[in-house]
């Protein structure tokens, strides 16, 4: 998907990590939550409660999900999931723009 229709755009950005992670809120009219964001080179950590589906629209990361030892890279085109209340870790190798899904 390109572009959301029929959707609220929150004007106010969630900033991460002194501003090395930032994000707007996209909801869709059927309710459904998103992010669209920028994350600058760096290694970051993050929880979740809910299930993620990040979707990385371009640059290059790296991932290691709680429980693995391994990281897993993405790059351009390319997706992960986390599972609602775990954590991971990411490197982000280059400016990476991305789209974040949560479910239940």
């Amino acid at each position: 998907m390109t572009e959301f229709k029929d959707a609220t755009i929150s004007r106010l950005a969630n900033v991460y990590f002194d501003g090395q992670v930032t994000s707007r809120t996209v909801t869709l009219a059927d309710g459904e939550k998103k992010t669209l964001g920028i994350m600058l080179p760096g290694t970051y950590r993050f929880t979740t409660d809910t299930r993620e589906l990040m979707e990385i629209q371009s640059g290059h990361v790296e991932v290691r999900l709680d429980g693995q030892d391994e990281w897993q890279s993405y790059q351009d085109d390319s997706s992960f999931e986390v599972p609602g209340g775990s954590a991971f870790d990411i490197r982000v190798n280059t400016v990476t723009d991305y789209c974040c899904s949560y479910g239940d």
